[in-house]
């Protein structure tokens, strides 16, 4: 292979298209070659090399997977860009696992082009560094974790729309904030949005922003999410409790880049990578009218699923290892790791708050511990109940504690201090509360059906230091 290395080699069997895209990148500066079919390219790959490599999905010859495959085999590290007007979220997420960098849809503007080239240039340089910061933010060895971790490495230096599903608790913001650590916007903001968390109004202000005067209290100007997180990740958590004419706004402002604030009437341009969620069927929710099907398709370009955790309990030694170092560490205490009775009783959970959950445990567990290993393990039967505050509006909770049992509560066979246990539960509670509202306390207490003054009160007698940061 010469040193002489184009830096795009473009495949395409139509000619219109070969030529807009080297004209759009010859402009730019980069030296390009092209290809009307997959054996040539192949030809010019082995005898001259690129940098990166862009091609069509379907063409006569050899096309598709099959040509990315065997691109890839004669240079394992070039990022491949795959391009077709046939596109649907099972062909981009194949592309993604055959070893595809990005995925364009035909047609396409030219910024796009320009911004998927530049990433995959950037890729080359940092893309072991990459590597290795999603791998310390992921815990988990199973097979399921390892495909899952495997894609997350592979689309995060890309601008696609991904979409995560999952149960409550299994660390969908995680690998979120896993996905924009790891790509080209690292730079810039990662903002998350609770879509439950508010009312219609308030969460098109919050999206949206507003301008004074827009609606009572609307005292000043505000920008919203859209434009606070420009240029870099939006994260809009449970998308499904959105209703549906904030769902149209939602897809105005991805199809166009611009949004218009609340009560105004010009556009501002963004520029966001969108990231959702929803522990809902949203095929379902489209099906039974509460989702709109083109936003669905919309956000479902790269589909994520993260399994619950008693699906992975192969998982629960790592996973008990990271939080009791992180929250030790945190905390300055001597806890390295659990007895065997304490990690039978892990074991046996079914973990219905997934990972949320035994953090939470393991946190509880590592302030209470005197000694260097956390003895034995007692997990509030109460914690079952929380998942359910997923799924409610904002201030519209069910006091779902009143349905558990006092046979349910684990009463160990030494006793226990009632004061202490309470208050755990009670912590354990608002804590929730609090992750759930991003740290406005003022919604988690609503979301507890207390006054404010009421939750400032627990929180202070509980020596509860609530920083904002630490829940967003």
């Amino acid at each position: 292979m010469k040193n002489t290395a184009h830096d795009i080699l473009i495949v395409d069997d139509e000619l219109s298209m070969r030529e807009f895209l080297e004209i759009i990148l010859s402009n730019e500066g980069y030296s390009v070659c092209c290809a009307e079919s997959g054996e040539e390219a192949l030809q010019i790959l082995k005898n001259e090399g690129a940098r990166v490599f862009m091609q069509d999905l379907r063409m006569g010859g050899l096309d598709g997977m099959n040509l990315l495959d065997k691109a890839r085999e004669v240079a394992p590290n070039m990022p491949v860009i795959v391009m077709t007007a046939y596109s649907t979220s099972d062909v981009a997420v194949e592309a993604m696992r055959h070893g595809g960098f990005d995925f364009l849809r035909k047609p396409f503007q030219n910024e796009e082009v320009k911004g998927a080239v530049k990433r995959a240039l950037d890729s080359t340089h940092r893309g072991q560094q990459r590597v290795h910061n999603l791998r310390q933010r992921m815990v988990g060895n199973t097979p399921v974790m390892r495909d899952l971790f495997s894609m997350v490495e592979r689309i995060a230096p890309t601008d696609s729309t991904v979409f995560v599903t999952g149960e409550s608790g299994c660390g969908k913001e995680l690998i979120a904030r896993a996905i924009h650590d790891g790509s080209q916007r690292n730079n810039s903001h990662f903002v998350a949005v609770n879509c439950s968390a508010f009312t219609e109004g308030l969460l098109e202000s919050e999206l949206f922003g507003h301008i004074k005067g827009a609606f009572t209290g609307a005292v000043e100007e505000r920008k919203g999410v859209f434009l606070s997180a420009n240029g870099g990740t939006l994260f809009l958590d449970e998308v499904a409790d959105m209703s549906l004419s904030t769902q149209v706004r939602i897809l105005r402002a991805l199809e166009d880049r611009r949004v218009v604030p609340v009560g105004g009437d010009v556009e501002i341009e963004t520029d966001v990578r969108i990231i959702a969620a929803t522990n809902k069927d949203l095929e379902k929710e489209v099906r039974e009218g509460r989702f709109r099907e083109d936003l669905y398709y919309r956000l479902n370009v790269i589909p994520l699923h993260l399994p619950p955790l008693r699906d992975r309990k192969e998982d629960l030694p790592l996973l008990a290892g990271h939080f009791i170092r992180r929250h030790a560490e945190a905390m300055r205490k001597p806890v390295k790791g659990l007895s065997e009775t304490a990690f039978s009783t892990l074991a046996g959970h079914d973990w219905p708050g997934n990972v949320r959950e035994l953090e939470n445990v393991i946190q509880r567990h590592v302030a209470l511990s005197e000694s260097d290993q956390i003895e034995n393990l007692d997990i509030p039967r109460t914690s079952n109940t929380l998942s359910s505050l997923t799924t409610q509006e904002s201030g519209v909770v069910e006091d779902s504690c009143k349905t558990v049992s006092t046979s349910e509560l684990n009463f160990p066979d030494s006793g226990c201090n009632l004061e202490k246990r309470l208050e755990s539960y009670e912590k354990d509670l608002i804590l929730q509360a609090l992750k759930r509202c991003q740290g406005n306390q003022t919604r988690a207490a609503d979301l507890l059906q207390i006054s404010y003054r009421q939750f400032r009160y627990r929180a202070s007698k509980l020596d509860l230091q609530i920083k904002s940061t630490e829940f967003a």
